[in-house]
């Protein structure tokens, strides 16, 4: 079982920024691909980003250019930096763990609790 502690949300006027920050219990997270999701009311939660345990990156179109994922394997964290924030980015923000597990191939995933961003004047 992995635990994940999201933090970093908040209210910011559009064009401003943030960084969110995703802490995880397992000491193992380095085998762990990391991404961040979004479910805004009324809507589908949505992958946002992604980096796989070999450090690779992958974002929706709708955030390219304007937000990085990042981790840290020492302190076992991850994090989305932020910027040029619109009020449809509005929604909240969830970190997840995955692997495959070595012996069986099965899927595994852990979510955290979720951080409020909210972009707004």
């Amino acid at each position: 079982q992995v635990q994940l502690v999201e933090s970093g949300g908040g209210l910011v006027q559009p064009g401003g920024s943030l960084r969110l920050s995703c802490a995880a219990s397992t000491s193992i997270f380095s085998m762990y691909n990391m991404g961040w999701y979004r479910q805004a009311p009324g809507k589908q939660r949505e992958s946002v980003a992604e980096i796989t345990s070999g450090g690779n990156t992958n974002y929706a179109d709708s955030v390219k250019g304007r937000f990085t994922i990042s981790r840290d394997n020492a302190k076992k964290m991850v994090y989305m930096q932020m910027n040029a924030l619109k009020p449809e980015d509005t929604a909240m923000y969830y970190c997840k763990a995955s692997r495959t597990l070595a012996i069986t191939q099965q899927r595994v995933g852990y979510w955290g609790q979720g951080t409020q961003v909210t972009v707004s004047s």
